[in-house]
């Protein structure tokens, strides 16, 4: 009997390692972005929501978000450097949501693959769904996963980062820099 519970112990702490799977940064305060500006009221409403229209309805938010500088992350739900960089954006959007517009571009993806992601990283604000790339080519997207593209309080692309974001302070970073 305790050659069994060695052996479910060894197994139980086999399985746990190799584990690159990120911890979700939890549920979003909605609580944190209160009173936040209209037009970001309105952006954090649509909350893990993925949203259709295709570059038509993304380009006319990036217009709505004029006088705000914007963050715009395209990800994937079978993309892992996403996956592994997905808790900086819950936590940097939730933290500056009341200056600083997120939005997320879902590219290349199923839906209910997404959705799924979506349940088990909350974030507080929408992502467009991007089948086909053609919100990606607007921000010069198409290649790598993921992608995190800037634009200015003008609406201007300031900064495109291709690939994932090895650390929260590279975001911090690149936010405070191209994010003004």
């Amino acid at each position: 009997m305790r050659r069994i519970g060695v052996l479910v112990l060894c197994s139980l702490a086999l399985g746990a390692c190799g584990s690159d799977e990120p911890k979700s940064a939890g549920k979003p305060s909605a609580a944190a972005l209160e009173g936040a500006p209209a037009p970001l009221a309105g952006v954090h409403r649509q909350a893990s929501q993925l949203l259709g229209g295709g570059a038509k309805a993304f380009g006319k938010r990036l217009r709505e978000l004029r006088g705000y500088p914007v963050v715009v992350n395209k990800w994937a739900s079978w993309c892992g450097p996403c996956r592994a960089e997905f808790p900086y954006f819950q936590r940097q959007s939730t933290k500056r949501g009341k200056k600083v517009a997120f939005l997320g571009v879902n590219s290349q993806d199923n839906d209910a693959d997404a959705r799924a992601f979506l349940r088990r990283f909350p974030v507080r604000y929408p992502s467009y769904i991007d089948g086909d790339l053609s919100i990606a080519a607007e921000f010069e997207a198409v290649q790598a996963f993921p992608t995190t593209a800037f634009y200015g309080r003008r609406g201007k692309l300031a900064f495109v980062h291709q690939g994932g974001y090895a650390s929260e302070r590279k975001l911090v970073e690149d936010i405070e820099r191209y994010a003004r």
